[in-house]
């Protein structure tokens, strides 16, 4: 088992669990270790600090718990989803047109668009197959029309405007 804490070279998210009704992933495949982009272990640190300043000044507890409300209880849907919008609003989004969930769509849409093949996508999200990650997930952020017009672009390059 691997030791919790912060004196480690590589961090992971280990998705062994779930929050569904007998506590089990949905597939034995969904069932992963997940390796962190070092930004987001330097951002869990930051909040680390900020946690252990927290109960410093009076905060209860959290337990252990990364993600938890200011008083260190353990996060509701509710929760995530009302903290989601505050987010969204400063960056000055429409917060009625966005879900958590859509995080999930613009991570692989984002691994896509870098050339991250879709097996390895598929693999990260916990998918059984590609189809899913393909059909559901995946928005495309640059449409292959776009091909089409950058090639007759180069083809029949416009003449510059006059001003």
């Amino acid at each position: 088992m691997v030791e919790a804490g912060w004196d480690h070279e590589q961090f992971a998210i280990y998705v062994w669990r779930s929050v569904r009704r007998k506590g089990d992933t949905k597939t034995a495949k969904s069932r992963r270790s997940l390796r962190l982009a070092d930004r987001c272990v330097e951002v869990l640190a930051t909040l680390a600090v900020q946690q252990d300043r927290d109960r410093e000044d009076g905060a209860k507890d959290g337990k252990g718990l990364v993600f938890r409300t200011w008083s260190g209880k353990p996060l509701s849907a509710g929760n995530v989803r009302r903290d989601f919008r505050k987010v969204l609003t400063k960056a000055r989004l429409v917060a009625e047109d966005w879900t958590p969930r859509e995080l999930r769509h613009s991570f692989v849409s984002l691994l896509s668009a870098h050339d991250i093949p879709i097996e390895d996508i598929s693999q990260l999200v916990g998918h059984s197959n590609t189809v899913v990650t393909e059909t559901v997930c995946r928005k495309q952020l640059h449409p292959v029309i776009q091909e089409g017009a950058t090639a007759m672009n180069h083809i029949f390059p416009a003449e510059p405007r006059e001003a």
